[in-house]
């Protein structure tokens, strides 16, 4: 059935008037985990141009994706790489559905597929194409050349084989104004805490900062276009207020890479955005959750914030060396990181953050500054130790540095590097062997992260919930737990720093930390069960007083959301 579309455009009168055959379904395949949004824009933008879309967790077994496949027999499969390191699980998921017989147009979109298309068509041959950059125009035209006939290497923002060479079309101009993309689909069930829905969202894309670690900056610099793009603050609580009424969502997650607050014009966006909060009676009845730097915390800002239900802060601190500081390109200061953490404490807001032990410039001193960081923003216990290795990501500027002074080690799936003092290196395996391994660092039943898992409880708790009694000695316990944890855990990686520095043998006893580790989850869990199941007939009440009020319905959609 060829037909012009007649859904409203999000983009201009091409896309809408384009001929289209929308008989097959598209099918989409990525990470679900907390909600794939960039899944969900592409499967938004091709149902409101008349395509039907299947949406799949690649966490789901091949097999059954092969069953999906089968029954759909899709015009395309597109599929979304999130990280490079998935690339051998993509590749292997698309070896057996071209094996058994799966054979319409396999394209692949994500930052490393955009910043490296060679390297992703020779690594997984099965794929037919590329979507660089923002991808919901480029999907869209190239279902609609396929389902046509037409040729589907005249569309922009693809690569593609021909021969042996990589041709790249031409880069599709970023999305200018976000305002006219419908709604993301959410085809997942959402998590939830403590009962209250979670649901992701986005107020702007790019990023205007310059972190030589990161790929994001460049994957926006790399296309024609303005680099960083806010959404309507009115727009965005329209959203909000939608998915509080209609999926019961009470908690928010930014998914911006750097939520719009720094400099006057943003600073501007975020006070409209509080006013228009205010507006909607959403304060009360849902709290949000927002990443950004350091130097974006302001007390003024963040206290206004948080009465609109501001309640968690993520905060790439990366570093609390200067040195590390420098070579990550932060263009800021350990002062700065430290001065944002001690506004967020004295004001109340939870918060956690990213840190790099170790990165391409690491010394042994640089490294016990990290340790002296750590240990001064978490001594009182307000949240538990982590802390990784800077990866050299594809496309990003200090991946470049170690190729041009030959330390880049490893493959394009598993990035590695020398460090300037080889003994870090062995440092560093101790540690991943002895230490992150064990339980502490990594993995969902890690130390850390059900530490993390139950300070958030708290936070959600306070917010959302009417004052439950005992929750300061709560507190108090758990921030001795998590003191207690912090002290294992970074002296272990104290003495692994000594050890190697001097080159004598670490004194960790192995069986010993593993007793800690384990006192410290069976602590944690019975501290945590009690106090939820001591107040759980509170919880369950507060969970049916929040229903939305019946007579407080949400605006009537504009036409650029409809």
């Amino acid at each position: 059935m060829r037909q012009p579309s007649p859904l409203p455009d999000c983009h201009g009168p091409a896309e809408a008037a384009r001929e289209r055959d929308t008989s097959r379904p598209v099918m989409l395949v990525g990470f679900q985990e907390q909600g794939n949004l960039g899944l969900g824009y592409l499967a938004a933008v091709l149902r409101r141009h008349g395509h039907s879309v299947h949406v799949v967790d690649i966490e789901r077994p091949p097999e059954e994706i092969l069953r999906i496949a089968q029954t759909l027999n899709p015009l395309l499969i597109g599929f979304s790489l999130i990280f490079q390191f998935f690339v051998p699980r993509y590749a292997a998921l698309l070896f057996v559905l071209r094996a058994h017989g799966i054979d319409c147009h396999f394209t692949m979109g994500g930052h490393f597929p955009s910043l490296s298309a060679q390297p992703t068509l020779d690594l997984i041959p099965e794929l037919d194409s590329i979507v660089r950059f923002e991808g919901e125009m480029t999907l869209l035209e190239l279902a609609d050349a396929i389902s046509t006939g037409r040729d589907w290497r005249a569309v922009d923002g693809i690569s593609y084989r021909r021969a042996q060479d990589v041709v790249s079309t031409p880069a599709r101009a970023l999305m200018s104004d976000l305002d006219r993309l419908p709604y993301p689909e959410r085809d997942y069930t959402p998590d939830t805490v403590l009962g209250r829905t979670i649901m992701p969202i986005v107020a702007s894309r790019g990023c205007a900062r310059t972190c030589s670690f990161c790929s994001i900056h460049t994957f926006y610099r790399a296309a024609p276009g303005r680099i960083v793009r806010t959404r309507r603050p009115a727009e965005v609580v329209a959203e909000m207020r939608m998915l509080h009424e209609e999926r019961s969502a009470t908690i928010f997650l930014f998914q911006d890479d750097d939520f719009p607050l720094f400099g006057p014009v943003w600073r501007r966006w975020a006070g409209e955005f509080v006013d228009e909060l205010h507006r909607s009676g959403l304060p009360g009845r849902v709290i949000w959750k927002i990443n950004c730097r350091a130097d974006a915390v302001d007390r003024e800002l963040f206290v206004r914030m948080q009465d609109a239900g501001l309640y968690f802060v993520y905060m790439g601190l990366e570093s609390g060396s200067q040195q590390g500081l420098v070579a990550l390109h932060k263009q800021m200061t350990v002062e700065q990181n430290l001065n944002a953490v001690n506004t967020l404490k004295s004001i109340g807001l939870m918060w956690e953050y990213g840190f790099m032990l170790l990165d391409p410039s690491s010394t042994f001193p640089s490294v016990r500054e990290n340790l002296g960081f750590l240990r001064a923003i978490l001594a009182d216990g307000c949240l538990p130790a982590t802390f990784c290795r800077m990866v050299p990501y594809d496309g990003t500027p200090i991946k470049d540095e170690l190729v041009r002074t030959g330390r880049l080690r490893g493959d394009v799936c598993n990035p590695d590097y020398d460090f300037l003092d080889p003994r870090l290196a062995g440092f560093y395996q101790e540690l991943t062997d002895v230490v992150s391994l064990k339980g502490w660092i990594h993995g969902l039943e890690a130390v850390t992260q059900q530490l993390a898992t139950a300070w958030h409880e708290v936070a959600v708790m306070e917010k959302l919930y009417a004052a439950l009694p005992g929750m300061p000695a709560y507190r108090k316990t758990l921030a001795a737990i998590t003191c207690r944890s912090n002290d294992i855990l970074l002296g272990a990686v104290d003495e692994l720093v000594q050890a190697h520095e001097s080159g004598r043998q670490s004194r960790l006893d192995s069986s010993r930390l593993e007793a800690g580790r384990r006192q410290i989850l069976d602590d944690l869990l019975a501290e945590r069960d009690a106090f939820v199941y001591r107040h759980e007939e509170r919880l369950l009440a507060a969970l049916g007083d929040n229903r939305p009020p019946a007579g407080n319905q949400p605006p009537a959609p504009t036409a650029a959301t409809a």
